[in-house]
């Protein structure tokens, strides 16, 4: 079993729910268990601003899956959640999973880069992530507690 960090993202329709359905459907995928499930946070827009806030929140999972078995199985929960993949980047979105981290898997292929390349300047992502396991060590970015310092959470609001 590898222990595996993946971000959850909402900023259409219910979003609350469609994270916690969210939660709900990777913590029943085969061979995996939910270990801890971040509060969930408001952020504002990245990359493109013209759009709703975002509500984020992170999971841990300790899984016998593959890194692209599991990649697959939250490309389908997206899908089941009404995501459509366009081709638009940072645009509005039902739901978005992304596969963070798994320890100790370094990988970069046609699909899938662990750990995911751009933790460091996202504090969409590393908010939950601290709320999970604040000194954890992602390989070529540093440390989850020490990457907090340097952006400004200000926006960013508490949930639950």
């Amino acid at each position: 079993m590898t222990q595996a960090y993946v971000a959850l993202g909402s900023n259409l329709g219910d979003s609350r729910g469609q994270l916690l359905d969210a939660m709900d459907a990777l913590a029943g995928l085969p061979q995996t268990r939910l270990l801890a499930r971040s509060r969930l946070y408001r952020t504002p827009p990245w990359g493109k601003l013209e759009q709703p806030s975002f509500v984020n929140a992170a999971v841990l999972l300790d899984t016998a899956l593959t890194p692209h078995e599991l990649l697959d199985a939250m490309l389908a929960i997206e899908r089941a959640a009404g995501r459509v993949r366009d081709g638009e980047r940072w645009g509005p979105r039902m739901l978005d999973l992304d596969l963070l981290h798994m320890d100790g898997v370094q990988m970069d292929d046609a699909r899938l880069t662990l750990p995911h390349p751009r933790i460091a300047e996202r504090i969409f992502v590393l908010l939950p992530l601290h709320d999970l396991t604040p000194q954890l060590l992602l390989p070529g970015q540093g440390r989850v507690d020490q990457l907090l310092v340097g952006l400004n959470a200000a926006d960013c609001e508490i949930l639950s």
